[in-house]
């Protein structure tokens, strides 16, 4: 599998003008090329992000449906297996890291895969490090 784990604060960042980054415009490039992985929590959490942007009249190139359709036309996997590993180990990771169980859904996938994590969440980014999953934008990217 290629790619890496896509996290809703990176696609976030592809969405919003002020959130824009060389590092993470470079991820989307490497999404279109290589393809990224979700979990199945994704759609709703992105489509619940740009939903909180509109209603609180955050700026949005296009709005909500410009954003969703770009984001559709993206090679992005969606975890088949997210909901059958959300009673044991993703809560089971979260517990142990101090993550959210949504957290721990992008760490449970870039574990069993094997792939990168693309995050810009803090305490995600800790966890992923205790356990050695490796991280992107590298800590040397600037986002």
């Amino acid at each position: 599998m290629s790619g890496f784990v896509l996290d809703a604060s990176i696609a976030a960042s592809w969405c919003f003008a002020d959130e824009a980054a060389p590092a993470t415009d470079a991820l989307l490039d490497r999404a279109q090329h290589e393809g990224a992985a979700v979990p199945g929590l994704f759609p709703l959490e992105i489509g619940n992000l740009l939903l909180q942007a509109e209603r609180h009249g955050r700026p949005m190139p296009g709005g909500v449906g410009t954003r969703l359709q770009l984001l559709s036309e993206l090679p992005i996997r969606i975890d088949s297996e997210t909901a059958a590993r959300a009673l044991r180990e993703t809560v089971l990771l979260a517990r142990t890291e101090g993550l959210t169980t949504y957290d721990a859904a992008y760490l449970e996938l870039a574990l069993r895969t094997g792939l990168a994590l693309a995050t810009k969440d803090e305490a995600l980014m800790r966890a992923a490090r205790r356990l050695g999953v490796p991280l992107l934008p590298s800590d040397t990217d600037e986002v």
